[in-house]
């Protein structure tokens, strides 16, 4: 059978471990990143000017500190282990050490109990960030009275309708919409109807940005509000994890160990929820294809692996099946290791050697798996489209490979050229992590959201 890491289980007795893994980066498994991430917008281009060019060093004074006791009123879609949930809850964060009173509503949540849904709420309550219901009166008194709404996602657009009805107007001029969605059948007018009157949008890639004002005009025959390009950065505990070499090798240590895999194997791994559009099916064709490579030219490296941390054991969707079974007729199961999904994103990141960030079609909205790759010196081989465009220097922090079934032999190439050249792998990653450290830090985040807010409030107080 496909191997399954239990890679925490082997860890459970060993609490000042367990101590690392609390300080670990509410990532985006992308999505996880994680998605979960997820993915030159501005319409009038002046304020993304303003925000990019202010990036160039970490500001010392907390920039949100003007938010102090604003009434914040935050609604997501949903709360899981998805990209966009999570980035928020960041910034709830973010919001409530400058001071601010920060409200979460969760617009979809399941009938029953939800243990991810029960830990999620847990820990923002431990932050300060009080939780409310998505239909009550307290959710709309909160929106009246709030001095910015963030809307997380276009399907949180569903939310002001049903709950605000005749109010919302009243709301619109304070709403900031936070999109991170990069596919098309999230362009649907009960979703957007109302995005042409808010106060703001914010989008995470310049590519995205584009995408939403070329696709609300085509095919909505609406227009974008002010847009602002706002590129996400590393939180504080992911980086002192990174830069922590005893940390990291310990980790390194475990986690190879309960894959069954040796200190000098190479490891490619891809890090996102597993479904189509983030290709994990296309990167193990690649992969296999690569041994194949080695194999016929009869090359002398380590031995190959390749690991898809995201994978869903409960739910075994068709999809995943897939990916087994061309596991399992390929006869590579002792190559290819499948890691439940998790918070816990640093260990596995400690402990690969290469990053693959393989999403299809348009590619990522930003990918913040990618700057946390970086940030652990990690080359990356990623899909020449979307926000991976703006983060990944192609030859110099990794290389990029076109997207869908074309890009299956250069991937395979890719890893090929990475695995035989060790020079190049590690200049790769150092590269990367210096990119990381000039333009991909929570301060640098942390200043391109303040100047994003600070004209949105502007703009609130003016209605």
């Amino acid at each position: 059978m496909v191997k399954h890491s239990r890679a925490w289980l082997a860890m459970r007795d060993k609490a000042w471990l367990l101590t690392l893994v609390a300080l670990f980066s509410l990532s985006t498994l992308t999505f996880l990143f994680i998605r979960t991430t997820s993915d030159s917008c501005n319409v009038s281009t002046e304020p993304e000017a303003r925000i990019e060019s202010s990036i160039s060093s970490e500001p010392k004074r907390n920039p949100l500190e003007f938010m102090k006791s604003k009434l914040v009123l935050m609604v997501s879609h949903e709360l899981s282990l998805s990209g966009g949930p999570l980035l928020l809850m960041e910034l709830a964060f973010l919001l409530r050490a400058a001071g601010s009173d920060v409200v979460w509503i969760t617009n979809q949540k399941p009938p029953q109990t939800d243990e991810i849904i029960y830990t999620l709420e847990s820990k923002m309550l431990d932050r300060g960030v009080l939780v409310v219901d998505a239909k009550g009166e307290k959710a709309v008194d909160t929106a009246r009275n709030a001095d910015l709404v963030i809307l997380n996602t276009a399907v949180a657009g569903k939310w002001l309708d049903a709950v605000l009805k005749e109010k919302v107007s009243e709301v619109l001029p304070k709403v900031l919409w936070w999109i991170h969605e990069m596919r098309g059948h999230y362009f649907k007018v009960e979703y957007v109807r109302h995005l042409p009157f808010v106060a703001g949008a914010m989008i995470d890639s310049h590519t995205t940005a584009e995408y939403w004002k070329n696709r609300t005009r085509e095919r909505l025959g609406i227009k974008m509000p002010e847009t602002y390009v706002v590129h996400l950065g590393n939180s504080k505990e992911l980086m002192e994890v990174a830069e922590d070499s005893v940390a990291k090798r310990v980790l390194r240590e475990h986690v190879r160990q309960s894959l069954g895999v040796r200190n000098d194997d190479l490891l490619f791994a891809i890090i996102n929820s597993v479904s189509r559009g983030k290709g994990q099916d296309l990167f193990l064709r690649s992969f296999y294809e690569s041994l194949l490579l080695i194999q016929e030219k009869k090359m002398q490296v380590p031995s190959l692996h390749a690991v898809v941390v995201g994978s869903d054991m409960n739910a075994q969707t068709k999809f995943e099946t897939e990916l087994r079974k061309f596991v399992m007729e390929k006869k590579i199961q002792d190559h290819v290791h499948f890691v439940n999904k998790t918070l816990a994103v640093a260990p596995y990141l400690a402990s690969i050697d290469v990053l693959v960030q393989n999403s299809q079609a348009r590619g990522e909205c930003f990918g913040r798996i990618t700057i946390e790759a970086m940030a652990f010196r990690l080359p990356v081989l990623g899909t020449a489209a979307g926000g991976t465009m703006e983060i990944v220097v192609n030859r110099t922090t990794g290389l990029l490979h076109p997207v869908g079934k074309e890009g299956v032999t250069p991937l395979a190439n890719n890893i090929v050229n990475l695995a035989t050249h060790i020079e190049r792998r590690l200049t790769m990653g150092k590269k990367g992590y210096e990119r990381v450290k000039e333009r991909f830090m929570e301060p640098h985040m942390a200043h391109r959201i303040a100047l994003v807010l600070k004209e949105v409030l502007r703009k609130g107080s003016h209605n």
